[in-house]
């Protein structure tokens, strides 16, 4: 695509993609996060993810963010839902395509980058304070993945096949059922 002014009489809202990758350790589900090395919310804990880039496909976008700020790649994504909320983020109206995807994580060394001073596994349902309305991102992706492991054929297209369904079926189970945060983070 090629540079121009993108001006419009009209505002507009900011897209961006999040990429909410879990993995079960020690028998217990667990989301890789980052720590934000940028305000807003510097230093809390948030998805990976960020804004989309003028000529990328979203899935593309989702990838790379997830690779920039974790260094993880080959986890597959797959999108389960859109977050539009007036307020969200204090930058502007910003609107997030969400991706879930399993990992295993003896295979994958998540370390911060970009814009990232931190990536790290975090156990559900201890999860440290979260940037924005992330809390709420991850439990709507647990009960996105609780859906998709009931189904064997969409289970197959991203877990891992070094990761037990039945395990991981468990451990979606027990975080369904943990209490959530009501309040997020501003």
């Amino acid at each position: 695509m090629s540079e121009g002014t993108y001006t419009y009489d009209y505002p507009r809202p900011m897209l961006t993609v999040d990429a909410v990758v879990f993995a079960v350790r020690d028998g217990g589900l667990n989301v890789l996060l980052i720590q934000r090395g940028q305000e807003p919310w510097k230093g809390m804990w948030a998805i990976p993810g960020g804004f989309i880039d003028m000529d990328e496909e979203l899935d593309a976008a989702a990838r790379r963010e997830l690779e920039e700020e974790t260094g993880v790649t080959g986890v597959p994504l797959v999108q389960y839902h859109t977050f539009g909320g007036v307020g969200r983020d204090p930058r502007g109206r910003v609107i997030t395509v969400a991706y879930l995807g399993v990992a295993d994580p003896d295979r994958v060394e998540p370390k911060g980058g970009d814009d990232a001073t931190h990536a790290a596994w975090k156990p559900m349902p201890d999860l440290p304070a979260m940037a924005a309305d992330h809390r709420d991102v991850i439990a709507r992706a647990v009960e996105a993945l609780d859906a998709l492991l009931r189904d064997e054929a969409e289970a197959a297209r991203i877990v891992p096949p070094s990761v037990a369904l039945e395990i991981l079926r468990s451990a979606v189970s027990v975080a369904r059922d943990e209490p959530r945060d009501p309040a997020p983070v501003k």
